[in-house]
């Protein structure tokens, strides 16, 4: 397969998987952002955390000056201007489908398109019209459709393994970023036990549908320590950090070529210490910390994937 047909399917399947969490980050923010303030804050900073975790913050302030709601809202969702909005990462998924419209299924092709057409009718009419809520639960529709689509319908080849390939990258690297985005919003002072506390952990875990998951493995009200180790350590939970690297090893492992070792050796490697780690080894540490550490690790394997497979010879 040549190295650029696997990037546009590689990038194609990220920039879906993206915005799909771009939204669950948009929805727990906005869910947090309704709670009742202590009286030193107005919701604004809980608007503003997705943009802190994908490191738009900076891009807002210079163009728009201090937090608004309003602005906050329709930068990360429907900005085309803002490169990591979920507008943006909806037209590029669309524009790499595009490339390699000849080797997907139509039915994956046309769930892209008219999402991506959706998308367009969705901006010209502002969130306000349509709610925040239904919008985030609007893009994570559109993207189990995708997913059923590529699953039903693709042929098992080397295609549908960089599919499946930027599929659990993606996802890696954003259920960390979820997960540590409790930190990057209160830091060292978050109460543990707190009623603020259950209600947190809740948001998070609902927005990244974990929610039953979490109810049907512990018992009682959730941690940071039973959290942390379903959303990193539990092979058996989907969006996991270990489920991914799990997935992405067994698929570098599949694909031809010596090119590839070095990212098939990362990944392993990456999976292998998720095996033999312990939550409170993890969390000695401290869970901010190792999470940081984690996401460089899937970034430098994000890179080998790159060298090895995307780039043009």
């Amino acid at each position: 397969m040549l190295s650029r047909t696997a990037a546009a399917l590689y990038w194609m399947s990220r920039y879906l998987e993206r915005a799909e969490n771009l939204a669950r980050m948009l929805d727990v923010s906005y869910s947090l952002s309704l709670m009742p303030q202590d009286g030193s804050g107005d919701g604004l900073d809980e608007l503003a955390m997705p943009l802190q975790i994908t490191g738009t913050l900076e891009d807002y302030r210079n163009r728009h000056g201090a937090l608004d709601a309003e602005r906050l809202l329709h930068f990360f969702a429907l900005d085309g201007d803002n490169p990591g909005s979920i507008f943006s990462c909806l037209r590029a998924a669309r524009s790499n489908a595009h490339v390699v419209r000849g080797r997907i299924s139509a039915d994956m092709w046309e769930n892209i398109n008219a999402t991506w057409l959706e998308m367009r009718e969705i901006a010209s009419q502002g969130l306000s019209g349509y709610g925040i809520s239904a919008f985030c639960e609007w893009v994570k529709q559109r993207s189990h459709l995708y997913r059923g689509a590529a699953f039903g319908t693709s042929l098992r080849n080397d295609a549908f393994r960089f599919i499946r390939l930027g599929t659990y990258i993606e996802r890696a690297d954003n259920s960390l970023r979820l997960l540590d985005s409790r930190y990057e919003m209160l830091g060292e002072q978050a109460e543990e036990g707190s009623a603020r506390d259950y209600y947190q952990w809740s948001a998070l875990l609902r927005a990244l549908s974990v929610f039953e998951a979490f109810s049907e493995i512990y018992r009682g009200a959730p941690d940071k320590r039973q959290v942390a180790e379903l959303l990193i350590l539990r092979e058996d939970v989907p969006r996991s950090l270990r489920a991914c690297l799990g997935e992405a090893a067994l698929i570098l492992a599949s694909l031809p070529g010596e090119n590839g070792r070095p990212a098939q050796r990362m990944a392993a490697e990456l999976e292998a210490r998720l095996r033999y780690t312990g939550i409170e080894e993890i969390l000695a540490t401290g869970l901010h910390a190792w999470l940081s550490e984690c996401i460089l690790h899937i970034n430098h394997l994000a890179g080998a994937i790159h060298s090895a497979y995307l780039e043009a010879a």
